[in-house]
């Protein structure tokens, strides 16, 4: 695996009616790196990410993936490099069976028929879809559709894999599946890069975290340091998770770190 390290001077993008979307970020973020991007709607967090692979290009500063600049690399290039998830799976969904989705960016990264055959079987297995596999995925509910975009993009094993609001219309099943896909991403030095709201996924699951405000980047550090922070709380509306608040008001931790989980929160009982 390349080493693909994200590197953003002095980003911003303005949409062409003049709506200015993020502004002024820098962040560098390293390969295997697990990090989380928060904040309320209208932050500026899902137009950041969009630049990752060039679905969006910077209007000020450069964004560089590994030695490429986006600004002068189209996207197919840049997705071989850094795959993107999309929250809304009907605008990325698109092949007449779950097989043949799971298949097209296969076929494209120049695979033959018997490793794509392989590779949609294994993928298939690991998402828990082998009986889905000859089914138009508008067949089935939001929240398997959801997963059968998060599988096709994983498939094709980017470096970079980005999820936007993965947990979002899932139950607890695909909860489940996800947080295990990620730990295994982790676990082969892929980078993982969310997108969302999910506090409890946030603090429990990654280990970085950008909160991003008014078109600006306020915050880069870990979840822990995070939700003690009041200030960046307040400005952003950011909920900490409920057992941190929990610990928080039983005064345990140590009053620097806040307390992610209930088997931190354990420990000082």
């Amino acid at each position: 695996m390349s080493e693909t390290q994200i590197t953003c001077t002095k980003v911003g993008h303005t949409y062409p009616n003049g709506v200015e979307a993020i502004k002024n970020v820098d962040a560098t973020i390293k390969q295997g790196e697990m990090v989380s991007v928060v904040g309320q709607n209208g932050s500026g967090k899902t137009t950041l990410v969009k630049h990752f692979n060039g679905l969006l290009k910077p209007t000020d500063g450069d964004i560089m993936i590994g030695d490429l600049n986006t600004r002068e690399n189209p996207v197919g290039l840049l997705a071989e490099k850094v795959g993107y998830v999309f929250q809304n799976p009907n605008h990325q969904i698109f092949a007449a069976s779950v097989h043949e989705e799971l298949s097209f960016g296969l076929k494209n990264i120049g695979l033959n028929e018997s490793e794509i055959e392989k590779k949609v079987q294994d993928i298939a297995d690991e998402f828990l879809l082998t009986e889905y596999l000859e089914l138009n995925p508008y067949r089935l509910g939001f929240s398997l559709r959801k997963t059968v975009g998060m599988a096709s993009i994983i498939a094709m094993e980017p470096d970079v894999v980005i999820l936007d609001e993965p947990t979002t219309g899932q139950d607890y099943s695909g909860v489940k599946t996800i947080k295990e896909s990620m730990a295994k991403l982790k676990s082969e030095g892929k980078t993982v890069i969310v997108v969302s709201h999910d506090m409890p996924l946030v603090a429990e699951e990654t280990d970085r975290v950008l909160v991003m405000c008014n078109t600006e980047l306020i915050f880069d550090g870990p979840p822990a340091d995070l939700f003690i922070n009041k200030p960046i709380l307040e400005k952003t509306n950011l909920k900490p998770p409920q057992i941190t608040s929990f610990s928080e008001a039983k005064n345990f931790g140590d009053n620097k770190k806040a307390v992610l989980s209930v088997e931190d929160a354990i420990k000082y009982v």
